[in-house]
């Protein structure tokens, strides 16, 4: 059974819970008009007190209660808008030291970006306090500042570090986890560079492209894919020898990590969009939150900070795993058998050139007769099934990277899946069916 308790009894109970966080939104009010920057342990500790109370007042039902839902409303915003700033101040912290191939026009442009979006988050922050503070009093809530309550959010940002004298790990095949790792960045800045993220000026075209493309949801998407590149490098790249020995390792994951934070930025600017403005989920309390919050700058952040810069970092990133693949790729030649019975026809062309065409940065060749064909071409591929079956051969070579080559061998042991399903290794391939 569930005890239904009047306002009067709940306010008591709230304002325990309630002054700690009161307590630090007035230290970041205070610190705000002391032009004082505020850290990230400061973002973090807000962030936790909002969640704390917004969960006691959830445990309450304080949502569907008229007098209360409004103030949880301001709370769960401030949460999102705070996390957002979090990931904002992280980068601006964090940039420097990424040593990223940038020109000093550039970082000075992003910096610039980055700072007016903490600004902008900074400010709505503020704004909903004040909306916070105002019902909360009004409901009877002590919201007074308690001067003598201190609340110490010191800076960790130190340009010192301890001396590097950990082993480098060693790790098994860490030369093919690189090139695996680089093959994830080119496909993560294909799949960005398709829905062509660009950089939109209009109000009404960017309410239009957050809506229905550029949202939570991509931006979700994104963020996982390039969380578990970051993992993988973490995992098995990072202290090992190979990075120590190649400086452009380092440097490619300040590549991985920039559109990693800049999408956390988008995801939860977006999640508040979504949630709290008023022409998606009407309501008094959505049109009261939406007025504290500009429309046309929160679209701005999700669409030309968040995701169009993340789409620039991984794009450069891009380009620089294809420098450091050419350092580790590895040519190998294996002979195969052809298609069984039919040889190279259109099928078994059409595979061969979807796999070499999977690997785009690798070149993989058909040799006949000491001609190498170039297998994404399907017409070159038929051309030389059709002189392999003039001359009765059995077997062809293949010369190509370890990687493409190994799916080649798996296509082969398969029969070019003339006469069986497609291997799970090969699902590319499937999906290419479908998509025909």
């Amino acid at each position: 059974l569930i005890l239904i308790i009047s306002e009067e009894e709940f306010l008591p109970l709230l304002q325990r819970p309630c002054d700690q966080f009161i307590n630090m939104c007035f230290l970041f009010k205070l610190r705000i008009n002391n032009q004082k920057d505020i850290s990230r342990k400061f973002y973090s500790n807000m962030i936790q007190e909002a969640e704390y109370l917004e969960s006691f007042m959830d445990e309450y039902g304080a949502r569907e209660n008229k007098k209360w839902t409004f103030f949880v409303e301001c709370l769960a915003s401030i949460r999102n808008l705070s996390i957002a700033a979090f990931y904002t101040r992280h980068i601006l912290d964090r940039y420097p030291y990424y040593n990223l191939r940038e020109s000093q026009e550039n970082k000075a442009k992003f910096n610039m970006d980055a700072l007016n979006t903490l600004e902008f988050l900074n400010q709505s922050i503020l704004n909903l306090f004040k909306e916070l503070h105002s019902t909360g009093s009004q409901n009877g809530l002590n919201v007074q500042h308690t001067p003598n309550t201190q609340v110490e959010f010191s800076d960790i940002e130190i340009n010192k570090k301890l001396p590097r004298n950990v082993e480098e790990d060693e790790v098994k095949d860490e030369e093919d986890r690189i090139v695996e790792v680089c093959e994830k960045i080119k496909h993560i800045s294909k799949l960005m560079n398709d829905v062509k993220v660009h950089c939109i000026t209009d109000t009404n075209e960017l309410k239009l492209a957050v809506l229905q493309k550029f949202n939570e949801k991509r931006a979700r998407m994104y963020k996982n894919l390039i969380h578990n590149i970051q993992s993988d490098f973490d995992t098995y790249i990072k202290n090992t020898k190979l990075e120590l020995d190649h400086s452009d390792l380092k440097t490619m994951r300040g590549y991985i990590s920039m559109p990693l934070h800049l999408l956390e930025i988008s995801l939860w600017l977006a999640h508040f969009y979504e949630r709290h403005e008023d022409e998606i989920r009407h309501g008094e309390n959505r049109k009261r939150i939406s007025m504290m919050v500009d429309k046309g700058i929160l679209l701005d952040k999700i669409m030309n900070f968040g995701f169009v810069y993340s789409h620039y970092f991984i794009k450069e990133g891009h380009k620089l795993a294809d420098e450091i693949l050419e350092h580790f790729l590895k040519v190998s030649r294996v002979r195969l058998p052809i298609p069984q019975p039919l040889g190279f026809h259109a099928r078994p062309a059409t595979y061969i050139s979807i796999i070499a065409r999977q690997y785009e940065n690798m070149d993989l060749f058909m040799i006949v007769d000491g001609e190498k064909i170039n297998t994404k071409s399907v017409m070159s591929l038929l051309q030389a099934g059709g002189a392999i079956a003039d001359k009765g051969y059995e077997t062809v070579f293949f010369e190509g990277d370890a990687r493409v080559i190994e799916d080649i061998k798996l296509l082969a042991k398969h029969n070019y899946c003339e006469d069986c399903d497609i291997p799970a290794r090969l699902s590319y391939l499937r999906d290419f069916n479908k998509s025909a």
